[in-house]
């Protein structure tokens, strides 16, 4: 298994492994080894059908839930991210996020496969959430640890979100409903579960408040910490190409959709982990 970093925030490129085939307790240590240090691991050259995604998804943990999407048909476990080539509806996913971080228990994991790959445009950024804390003065740091974010899936899920009633055209089948209102709180400050990184456990999607704060100042401390984060030193680019496989920690990346393949389709198969 050879390993390329890409040089920039987080991220890595795995050449030499056919996850396809079989997935051995010493590989799939060595995955696990090298997804920790990495946080986005992009698996080149594979060949892999939906039988193979969801092989390798169990092999990294169980399966978590998807709760504003409905799976592929003939799967229980596998989302469909797309667009036609004539599409018009916005482009899905393109404010930083981590995935169902308004869940009691967010996922550890996403996996994306390439189905079908424009030629030009949809990259994928990531924000590494851990750089982006260790870099502010210590001061900064002790603020943040004192607070907790309340997390909600309304802006995008709810009847009147995003992707709610008046949202058409869209050919992903996403899935709103009124149980997108309800809120989670978590600290702003996460340690990650395995390396004990602190981690800024917030987005511009999810985050709708903090507790003890007016929506005024909560607004201001989130515009605040978005534009923070948001800065080139933090993030990876990964750009697609087919037969790529990625996967990425939620618990210390937030990861945005990017266009400019506006003419041409694009599918990718996803499934979630769970923590």
């Amino acid at each position: 298994m050879e390993i390329q970093p890409s040089g920039q925030a987080c991220g890595a490129t795995v050449r030499g492994v056919d996850l396809a085939g079989e997935l051995t307790p010493a590989l799939m240590a060595d995955i696990h080894k090298a997804w920790l240090k990495h946080k986005v691991l992009a698996f080149a050259g594979q060949r892999m059908d939906d039988d193979a995604l969801e092989r390798f998804s169990l092999a990294m943990g169980d399966f978590g839930e998807d709760p504003f999407f409905d799976p592929i048909d003939g799967r229980k476990n596998i989302a469909a991210i797309q667009r036609e080539a004539d599409e018009t509806s916005p482009l899905f996913a393109e404010q930083w996020h981590s995935d169902w971080s308004f869940m009691e228990h967010p996922p550890k994991a996403t996996c994306l496969m390439a189905v079908e790959i424009p030629p030009v445009g949809g990259d994928t950024m990531f924000c590494d959430q851990a750089a982006a804390f260790a870099a502010m003065p210590e001061a900064r740091k002790d603020e943040l640890r004192q607070i907790k974010a309340i997390h909600s899936a309304r802006r995008g899920y709810a009847p009147d979100g995003l992707y709610g009633d008046s949202d058409k055209g869209r050919s992903m089948a996403i899935r709103p409903g009124k149980a997108a209102m309800a809120t989670y709180t978590h600290p702003l400050i996460k340690p990650h579960p395995e390396t004990g990184e602190e981690v800024l456990f917030c987005s511009i999607s999810y985050t709708i408040g903090f507790e003890g704060m007016d929506e005024q100042a909560a607004m201001a401390l989130l515009l605040d910490l978005h534009q923070w984060c948001d800065q080139e030193r933090f993030h990876y680019r990964h750009k697609w190409e087919p037969g790529i496989l990625v996967m990425w920690d939620n618990r210390c990346l937030n990861h945005k959709a990017t266009g400019g393949y506006e003419g041409h389709r694009r599918e990718l198969h996803r499934t979630t982990i769970a923590a």
